[in-house]
């Protein structure tokens, strides 16, 4: 393919031009991004020899780090935003949402390359990030002997080594796709290998641990998907000819999201690692402040973008021109700030990085062990967890935001699904980040506490808000074969694998069996000491808890339901077997977890054991109110079908003259005649 630096976009109806990528856009992110890199790291001394007496892998070391980093996020970002673009951005051919346009076609073929320069990066930032923490030099003899005895047991590499394997599923997928679907399922493994990365670096060792990891996740993400998107865009743009307005504005909103998740999650990270308004003064805090710089002149392209040039692509050839420009100018910025960002992780921020810890419980946590509970903590005692609080908040405000465009257009939508919504999220945030969260970590009572709240009730609260039919409703269809979050949830809906999930059977087996192995196995060990486990743990229970109760009484579309009488029957068996857990855990006298609990040693919880005892009743009562309540909903659902199964009968009794009562009648006469 050659190289052209075109900027013109072709007149609808006429020619379509150069039809190759423009690489120009990316030499140029390439180009800025390892320029800024280098003046990072001499200003930060990110390359610093360390002081004396201390091992030291050598200045090559020190040097590539950085700059196979910058490789890496460059990589990574253009490969997550050609994927995406192709995959959710860019219309079908003739209108198809299955099938893969050329051009679709041309965005994977470049993905897999991007993809292989960011395996390739990953795996030699595992080999040089080995040498700087051992200080042992690439031509020493023992290296690689090192390197394979010990890299697996560092977490920072461990997570580049998932992370990189990752990238080598989503890049072969990118690969042998020829569909649509093919190029989604590789776009979200390639978002997928970004989040083990959130582990690593200054988010794994700093002494709020938890936040920084979140906020580092949601930072990678957002800033992959506007930056990545943007490139595709621009490189794409000679292909796309007519298509850009539809694509460019598509993408407009989510860069829209993506600049809030990455302001947000940049300001809250900033401020763990920074500290105060002097931290801002050292070396870490001046670059902290030129990436700053960096995002508020991007969102002033940013908007410059959607005021003059989005709504006029379609029938403004000259748009294209003025887009293409303001394109190259974003980029340069972007490349800027991904420049100090990478110098970012590899300069000493003002908050040390790792703290003495002053008990047990913040060595296997990472938080102090909390005073005693007493009768005001349930409302006084609060640590706000940035995924689930924040995640909430966004989801109940898109929520509100949906019915308000249905009440915009004329439409009507229940306001007690409108409350049940805000008080299920309530729910969750408040049973993560309250008292059950915060108690729930050193003592197993409290957290049988968070357990059934997260589980039974927050999830009875979320399906009976209907938020799929909902958003079928407030979404807006594409009619061009590309795929929205519309098309998106209908695939979801009518997918093979929701009607596996959505067989009451196995959703019963999923929440009762799934919480078995979970206690009775080391993975409640892994979720009470490490963030992923805990995040993992979170989400499970609230998505077979929502799967149990959306079989039940859900309204929403999706699997076929069973008739009333089964479902009651399903619940009836599956609350047996829940019980059975809780009486299991107050008579047990096996200690759950007991390297963690024996460890632990709370001072108000002197007997763990008993502890146990007394979480197995809360299990076995917290959870017979939801109970009752998904039992009244079924036996309502009961009473509702059968008045109208005979509401039906009656109005066909009007029409046919009772003709089914009349040929019964018949029948029982002509079996007394026989008699």
């Amino acid at each position: 393919m050659t190289t052209t630096s075109s900027t013109a976009t072709p007149a609808p109806g006429r020619a379509s031009g150069p039809r190759t990528p423009d690489r120009l856009p990316l030499l140029g992110l390439v180009v800025v991004g390892f320029l800024a890199c280098v003046v990072a790291v001499a200003l930060g001394g990110a390359a610093t020899a360390p002081v004396a007496g201390v091992t030291d892998a050598g200045p090559a070391v020190r040097w590539a780090l950085p700059l196979l980093r910058i490789a890496h996020d460059l990589a990574a970002s253009v490969t997550i935003g050609l994927l995406v673009v192709a995959a959710w951005l860019v219309p079908g051919p003739k209108g198809s949402a299955t099938e893969a346009s050329p051009t679709m076609l041309r965005a994977a073929r470049l993905a897999l390359w991007s993809g292989v320069v960011w395996v390739v990066a990953g795996l030699g930032g595992v080999v040089l990030g080995f040498a700087d923490a051992a200080g042992t030099p690439l031509t020493s003899p023992v290296f690689w002997a090192q390197l394979q005895t010990f890299a697996w047991s560092l977490e920072a590499l461990r997570v580049g080594i998932i992370s990189s394997v990752l990238v080598a599923v989503a890049t072969a997928l990118a690969a042998v796709s020829l569909s649509r679907k093919g190029l989604s399922t590789a776009a979200v493994v390639a978002v997928g290998a970004l989040l083990p990365l959130a582990l690593a670096g200054h988010a794994g060792g700093n002494a709020d641990h938890e936040t920084a990891v979140n906020t580092l996740a949601l930072h990678l993400v957002g800033a992959a998907l506007w930056v990545g998107g943007l490139v595709a865009i621009a490189v794409l743009r000679p292909l796309l000819g007519r298509r850009l307005g539809p694509v460019v504005a598509r993408f407009s909103t989510l860069a829209l999201w993506c600049y809030g998740a990455v302001l947000v999650s940049g300001v809250a990270g900033a401020w763990v690692r920074v500290g105060d308004l002097a931290g801002l003064a050292t070396p870490y805090g001046a670059l902290v402040l030129v990436k700053a710089g960096a995002l508020v002149v991007l969102g002033g392209f940013g908007w410059q973008q959607r005021r003059r040039v989005v709504g006029r692509l379609a029938d403004d050839p000259t748009s294209g021109r003025l887009f293409a420009r303001l394109v190259l100018v974003e980029l340069a910025v972007m490349g800027v700030a991904m420049g100090f960002a990478t110098a970012l992780a590899r300069t000493a921020p003002p908050v040390p990085e790792a703290v003495v810890p002053v008990d047990t419980a913040q060595s296997l946590t990472g938080y102090a062990a909390p005073a005693a509970p007493s009768g005001l903590s349930w409302l006084m005692t609060w640590r706000f967890d940035w995924l689930w609080g924040l995640l909430g908040i966004v989801l109940v405000l898109v929520y509100v935001g949906w019915v308000v465009r249905l009440r915009r257009r004329g439409d009507a939508w229940p306001v007690l699904r409108t409350v049940s919504w805000v008080a299920g999220w309530a729910t969750v945030v408040y049973a993560v980040c309250g008292a059950p969260g915060v108690y729930g970590r050193v003592s197993f009572s409290w957290h049988m506490i968070e357990h059934m709240v997260v589980a039974m009730l927050a999830p009875l609260l979320l399906v009976l808000a209907a938020p799929i039919t909902l958003a079928l409703r407030a979404l807006p269809a594409r009619r061009d074969g590309s795929l929205g979050p519309r098309e998106l949830l209908l695939g979801m809906v009518h997918s093979r694998l929701l009607r596996v999930l959505g067989n009451p059977v196995v959703a019963a087996v999923l929440f009762f069996a799934s919480l078995a192995v979970f206690y009775y196995s080391p993975l409640f060990g892994l979720a009470l000491e490490t963030h992923t486990g805990h995040v993992l743990m979170i989400a499970h229970f609230i998505l077979t808890g929502y799967l149990f109760a959306y079989v039940l009484v859900g309204v929403d579309p999706g699997a076929p339901k069973w008739s009333p009488p089964l479902r009651l029957v399903i619940l009836l068996v599956t609350i047996s077997f829940h019980a059975f857990f809780g009486v299991a855990l107050m008579t047990g006298s096996t200690l759950l977890a007991p390297d963690f609990f024996q460890a632990i040693k709370v001072a108000w919880v002197p007997d763990p054991l008993a502890d146990q005892r007394l979480g197995g009743g809360i299990a076995w009562a917290v959870g017979e109110a939801p109970t009752l309540i998904l039992a009244m909903l079924v036996v309502g659902s009961w009473v509702r079908s059968d008045r109208a199964e005979t509401t039906r009968r009656d109005r066909q009794a009007d029409r046919d003259g009772d003709a089914e009562l009349t040929a019964y009648n018949e029948r029982l006469a002509r079996m007394r005649d026989r008699a």
